[in-house]
């Protein structure tokens, strides 16, 4: 069993530590929620010309969803993971598509980039920041080019180990 994770190693290091700050995110929310109110609050204090009353409530939803999304893709990668370790995939096309998997952790760290920026840019800006953006294309790109890999091989038999007979 542990030769054929082998080649999913990368991915698999990725997706641990992405459901490790999802869950790590939530024990943080459980100590200590005050110290993410406090962001909050101190960061619209010195901006509020960007803020409406809606502001806290969606800003503090941002943490929110960082810590959702690490725990959602954690988990259900962690299913694709064995799918390609367990697929007739290219040995080597078995490690990048997992890599690629593997980065959609990536996504989680967008929402949390918003959450710690929105108090000091604003809701809307928060959204177009160049690290959100760079996070959220990378994660959610990389994700979908490994499903597609990995469904082209278990559907259509596609990039898949040459069997020499």
């Amino acid at each position: 069993m542990i030769d054929n994770l082998a080649n999913v190693r990368i991915g698999l290091g990725l997706v641990m530590f992405g459901l490790l700050f999802g869950i790590g995110l939530g024990i943080a929310f459980g100590v200590d929620e005050p110290f993410f109110e406090t962001h909050i609050a101190r960061g619209i204090a010195a901006h509020p010309e960007l803020h409406d009353a809606k502001s806290p409530d969606k800003i503090w939803r941002y943490a929110q969803r960082a810590h959702f999304h690490a725990t959602g893709i954690a988990a259900f990668s962690l299913g694709l993971l064995l799918l390609i370790a367990a697929s007739s995939l290219k040995q080597r096309l078995k490690t990048i598509t997992a890599g690629l998997i593997g980065l959609g952790g990536l996504y989680p760290f967008a929402w949390l980039t918003m959450f710690i920026v929105a108090p000091s840019v604003g809701t809307d800006a928060a959204h177009s920041y160049p690290v959100t953006e760079l996070l959220t294309y990378t994660g959610i790109g990389g994700l979908l080019v490994g499903m597609a890999i990995l469904l082209a091989n278990l559907f259509f038999g596609l990039f898949s180990e040459r069997k020499d007979t």
